[in-house]
């Protein structure tokens, strides 16, 4: 049985067709890590290509705290040869080293720019976390490790810089994020965080397209404008108007929490599972010692 606790879902925050629906756990349990973007502004953790020739679906990891380190899903690195992304949660073991299964997401760029990679601040969008854990959650079950299918990723990067008129000199999905900046960061002023929530169910228009759960409201409120931002990309392709049904968001938090979960052998510390519904969503839990460490969903594209 995989710990996803019980949660109370919060009174909707919108901006123009992005719903998001604060969640609050009934009983949290705290797990102690150190976020990634903390540990490498201060450089308690590097990021560096895997050897001087790299290796584009892999990242080398050096944790020098004395705690766990947490990189979360989507979100981007940039630097070094070429940005990526997280292709899964993953925690870093104390003063140790390790790999991370990543996706490039700058097809144009093969060549240092920097020799460590530092947080860009910003998360992939729902609609490129799908491609991401569709792909990755087939490769854990068949045996085949964190991989993810990188063409996919390729094309829904070039589609969404297509559909927001966006360009980039090397195909990246930083410069749509960078071109589209002003509209996320008015749906980051608009949908604030809500105090204690510790989750959040997001909606584009009146579909239900990701779901978050973390250990610990301490932990949602730092990742909270990422992930909101993220989600503001797709919302700015969308044309419909119509409210999200709270039937759907509770359907979602049922999928969570139900599964059917399967365990995987994790990137890193802890336990993980993975789960999908076919055509419907992929959903996947990080824990650490049958605790909650991080739990999402997205929808199927």
């Amino acid at each position: 049985m995989v710990a996803v606790p019980s949660v109370r879902v919060g009174d909707p925050i919108t901006h123009d067709r992005l719903t998001v629906f604060p969640l609050f756990l009934e009983s949290p349990t705290p797990v102690s890590y150190r976020l990634a973007d903390e540990a490498l502004a201060d450089g308690t953790a590097v990021v560096e290509e895997l050897s001087e020739s790299g290796s584009v679906p892999q990242l080398a990891v050096r944790n020098q705290n004395d705690t766990l380190v947490l990189f979360l899903e989507g979100q981007e690195l940039r630097g070094a040869k070429q940005n990526r992304v997280l292709n899964t949660s993953v925690l870093v073991g104390a003063n140790c080293q390790t790999v991370l299964p990543v996706s490039c997401v700058e097809q144009g760029r093969w060549r240092h720019v920097s020799k460590t990679f530092s947080s860009s601040d910003t998360h992939c969008s729902p609609k490129m976390r799908s491609v991401l854990k569709g792909s990755v959650t087939r490769a854990t079950q068949s045996g085949g490790g964190h991989g993810s299918d990188q063409g996919a990723v390729w094309a829904e990067v070039s589609r969404q810089m297509s559909s927001l008129k966006s360009t980039s000199s090397t195909m990246a999905m930083a410069d749509t994020m960078t071109a589209n900046k002003p509209h996320t960061d008015r749906a980051v002023a608009e949908v604030k965080y809500a105090e204690g929530a510790a989750g959040l169910v997001v909606a584009v228009g009146g579909k239900v397209v990701a779901v978050d759960l973390f250990d610990a409201p301490a932990t949602c409120r730092k990742l909270w404008p990422q992930l909101v931002g993220g989600v503001a990309l797709d919302a700015l392709e969308e044309t419909e108007t119509t409210a999200p049904n709270a039937g759907d968001v509770r359907a979602a938090l049922d999928a969570l929490r139900a599964g059917p979960w399967q365990a995987v052998p994790p990137a890193g510390a802890g336990e993980e599972h993975r789960a999908e519904a076919a055509g419907k969503w992929h959903g996947s839990v990080l824990t650490l010692d049958g605790n909650l460490v991080h739990g999402s969903l997205v929808v199927a594209v």
